[in-house]
């Protein structure tokens, strides 16, 4: 029975990683299974032999050969030394190729093994934000956004663009690709497509607080005409998500049931990325553009009649009241 157990508590577990929907999740799941089929070479091999060994050579076998002065063999050098770095070299040979392949930030040359990307075909882009504790998902094509649920059209390139509100998350949707960090002030970006139509388990894969355990959605992998009336409903049933109630919403709330938004206030993923969504504050990129220029006055660079007796932030065509 005692053996039994561990069977018992592991069977509610779902090998999601082993059983991947999405082409990005294939590669990466056969990286795993050959990576460790090359691994097994050596390591089955090593265990059985540990108990030929000892049971050949055991006390009460005065059968087995004993030769006190042997201490060499080239075959057995060989194979002992040669076995193990032409497995090295094919696994780092493998993960060398896979590193630039499986790149989230490389956009997809293919939907599956048998299907490239078709010429012309422009990837949907979904821009995430993770907050305390929920996901925002916005739709720059369609218009649109979402709260804890997002979906795409199965066949058709996604390229996510990440980042946070506060700390730092990891967006994970295991079906469909690995995990990639959302940061503050930050945008990392993920590639990925999903070949089947279902629904799929999303989630943070990085502690976050207290409302952690509950930071989940659901990926909706749908047919293109399901996907344009889910796009059509979220049109049709959605509220309108502008910059005060963005400011609302980023609040640290749990357990947030899915919300649709219909229209979007322009601009204001990017406010979000840049760190400037408070009425009258300074984006991160002007800040940044500022810092430059004020480095290169310093040094002599930029002194022309066009920027003298100007700020850097009047250089970029502000008023001196945004300094105030």
């Amino acid at each position: 029975m005692s053996v039994l157990l561990p069977l018992a508590l592991l069977s509610g577990c779902e090998a999601v990683v082993m059983s991947p929907s999405g082409d990005v999740a294939v590669q990466q799941r056969d990286l795993i299974l050959w990576s460790t089929f090359l691994m097994l070479l050596v390591i089955v091999p090593v265990i059985v032999l540990t108990f030929v060994f000892a049971w050949r050579y055991r006390a009460g076998n005065n059968d087995a050969d004993y030769d006190p002065e042997w201490d060499h063999s080239t075959v057995l050098e060989l194979l002992i030394w040669a076995v193990p770095l032409l497995i090295i070299i094919a696994l780092g040979a493998m993960t060398w190729v896979s590193t630039h392949q499986l790149d989230p930030y490389r956009p997809l040359d293919r939907i599956d093994a048998q299907r490239q990307v078709p010429a012309g075909m422009e990837p949907l882009v979904i821009e995430v934000v993770a907050m305390d504790w929920k996901w925002l998902f916005l739709y720059p094509e369609q218009g649109i956004a979402t709260l804890n649920e997002v979906a795409a059209p199965v066949d058709r390139p996604i390229r996510f663009k990440i980042t946070s509100t506060t700390m730092m998350n990891s967006f994970f949707i295991p079906a469909l690709a690995g995990q990639i960090y959302a940061m503050a002030g930050m945008e990392t970006k993920l590639h990925a497509v999903i070949n089947k139509e279902g629904v799929y388990e999303g989630f943070s894969a990085n502690y976050s607080g207290a409302g952690f355990s509950d930071m989940r959605f659901k990926f909706h992998g749908l047919s293109e005409s399901d996907f344009n009336d889910w796009v059509a409903k979220v049109h049709a049933d959605g509220g309108a998500l502008s910059r005060d109630a963005y400011r609302q919403l980023e609040q640290p709330s749990q357990n947030e049931p899915v919300q649709l938004y219909g229209e979007v206030e322009p601009g204001l993923y990017e406010a979000i990325l840049n760190r400037c969504v408070e009425p009258g504050s300074l984006c991160m990129k002007d800040m940044m553009a500022i810092d430059m220029l004020g480095s290169q006055n310093m040094c002599g660079i930029g002194d022309g009649p066009r920027t003298l007796g100007k700020t850097p932030l009047e250089t970029l065509g502000a008023p001196r009241s945004a300094l105030n």
